[in-house]
């Protein structure tokens, strides 16, 4: 009977060994499998899961991208009467549901132009706000800006833009002349003051504002309240609603 080398027969066995070995390992099923490498790179697996969460929560908590539109807006603090300038507004973006119809997106629509109204730093710039077309904003069709000499200009410190007003004539000169008044307007709302350093403007046309208001007034209104000063004097009485 041959004999067979010891170490060969060995080598043989311990071949079969390992092929039985990887048979079995082939043979697990994939969770097993799944749960064999992961245990071997726990701290691997770790890390991956944690940088996924972060990744997670940083998408969760940064904010969509808004779309912005441009709108003009007081770059300081604008007194009314004040003659804009492009040093005076800033381009900024906001959302645009904040930009309704009349709000100004280009300077040069307001360069030049005066305000009606005073604005705060920051604050959006309208056309309603600037002395124009745009003042008669809202007020029924065939309304009228009517310029008014008040004989009293002191009194335009009382009064500012929205407020409703009697524009009351009178002939009588204050000493010993007496003479009727008449109410030429009832209830009209004021649309511009000069009580607050009103300038010259492009609409205005003149640099003798003071003393002067501007008021919406109907087509009869208008008639009557043109020219008025010229035949007597005008003062204002404060009202309210009708």
């Amino acid at each position: 009977m041959p004999l067979y080398p010891r170490r060969g027969h060995d080598g043989l066995r311990t071949q079969s060994s390992r092929n039985t070995g990887r048979s079995a390992k082939a043979n697990r099923p994939v969770p097993v499998r799944v749960a064999v490498l992961l245990s071997r790179h726990r701290r691997l697996a770790a890390a991956l899961l944690l940088c996924a969460a972060a990744a997670i929560t940083v998408n969760q908590l940064t904010p969509a991208p808004l779309s912005t539109v441009t709108a003009l807006a007081a770059a300081r603090d604008l007194p009314a009467g004040t003659a804009v300038t492009e040093s005076d507004l800033a381009s900024v973006h906001v959302p645009p549901g904040m930009v309704a119809e009349g709000f100004l997106q280009d300077t040069a629509a307001a360069a030049g132009k005066q305000l009606a109204a005073p604005l705060r730093k920051g604050q959006l710039l309208t056309d309603a706000q600037l002395l124009g077309p745009g003042l008669l904003t809202g007020t029924p069709p065939g309304s009228a800006a009517v310029p008014l000499r008040m004989a009293d200009p002191s009194s335009i410190q009382l009064v500012s833009p929205g407020q409703l007003v009697n524009v009351v004539l009178t002939s009588a000169n204050g000493f010993d002349q007496q003479g009727p008044s008449e109410v030429l307007a009832s209830a009209v709302p004021v649309l511009w003051t000069s009580h607050k350093g009103g300038q010259s403007g492009q609409w205005l046309g003149t640099t003798e504002t003071d003393g002067l208001i501007v008021v919406a007034a109907n087509a009869e209104q208008s008639s009557r309240l043109a020219g008025a000063s010229t035949q007597g004097r005008l003062f204002f009485v404060l009202v309210g609603p009708p």
